[in-house]
């Protein structure tokens, strides 16, 4: 009997092979590691729903961050937990701020090695949990949040970060700051725009981990998840203001954004892998039913595959181990 002349699996046969071959290849420099820093801590917080993640001291963060370089990942995305909240999120531009007081210590430990990152949004900030300042019928104000979101680059700038994360999703945010940022002489900060931000169901976590006081949704300005060409749409938009690198997340439910985006820009492209999506897999190998390792190199192989150059991720320290 005559077999088949094209034979695929030759090139599956052994390991070196399969190494040899592949078409895919995370590298820890392409990872950053989303780190929470909450003020007035003086031990690290576990995050209950995300197994293996903590809220951070300033001094156990600056620990993080060292490990991080380390281990040559990319860079690190720092997010702050104030103690007092209030309507206008002041805490996100006071200079005195828990985030930015963070990123001048992380600056000063492993600046030369990391890529710092910020997140530029309120929704830590304010004690009703929304992105932005409210109307006095309780609708999120664009226009006035913009105006917020400049004051918060400029401090987070001056506290010497590397690139800000405006997530809000306010219309024109990313020329604003961007105006802001050149207007105050830090022209080389960079902006990671979350260009495609879902109302994504895969949030929950996080929520816990920022500790939100955020009653209801954020639908009225995060993308619907039905909707894929907008998202394409947002990021050509934010290039033609100035944004670095664009961002979808999360990015396993929307993997075939990531895909369309990649295919749009010129710019680096990242998306995160959210939250959810993390403590999906935790909880599912803490029950035996998948093997975690495989599971999480699987899962950010899928995510570069789609054509994420960056991937955000809370497994980025223990993944660059395995990915190595």
């Amino acid at each position: 009997m005559t077999g088949p002349l094209v034979r695929p699996r030759r090139l599956r046969t052994t390991p070196a092979l399969r190494r040899m071959v592949a078409e895919t290849c995370v590298e820890a420099r392409q990872l950053v590691l989303p780190l929470f820093v909450r003020e007035g801590a003086t031990e690290p917080v576990p995050v209950s729903s995300m197994p293996g993640v903590v809220q951070h001291t300033r001094s156990t963060l600056v620990k993080a961050a060292h490990e991080a370089a380390e281990l040559g990942l990319g860079g690190v995305m720092l997010f702050g937990i104030p103690e007092s909240k209030d309507a206008e999120g002041s805490g996100g531009i006071d200079p005195a701020g828990i985030l930015n007081l963070a990123i001048t210590d992380v600056v000063a430990e492993v600046g030369d090695a990391l890529t710092v990152m910020s997140d530029l949004c309120l929704d830590e900030f304010t004690d009703h949990g929304h992105c932005g300042v409210l109307t006095p019928d309780g609708r999120v104000d664009n226009d006035r949040t913009l105006a917020a979101y400049a004051e918060m680059a400029r401090a987070q700038a001056a506290a010497g970060v590397d690139m800000v994360g405006p997530s809000g999703m306010m219309d024109g945010q990313v020329a604003v700051i961007r105006a802001a940022l050149d207007s105050s002489e830090h022209q080389d900060v960079g902006i990671l725009a979350y260009s495609a931000k879902y109302a994504s169901a895969f949030f929950g976590p996080f929520r816990e981990a920022v500790a939100s006081s955020l009653v209801g949704d954020r639908r009225t300005y995060q993308q619907d998840p039905a909707n894929g060409l907008e998202g394409v749409r947002e990021a050509l938009l934010d290039v033609e203001q100035g944004a670095d690198v664009v961002m979808v997340k999360p990015a396993l439910g929307y993997l075939d954004v990531v895909r369309r985006v990649r295919d749009a820009v010129p710019v680096p492209v990242a998306a995160y892998n959210v939250s959810g999506e993390y403590a999906m897999v935790e909880a599912a190998a803490a029950n035996g039913w998948i093997d975690r390792e495989a599971a999480i190199v699987e899962t950010l192989t899928s995510i570069h595959r789609a054509g994420a150059d960056v991937i955000l991720t809370y497994w980025a320290a223990e993944a660059a181990g395995l990915l190595a």
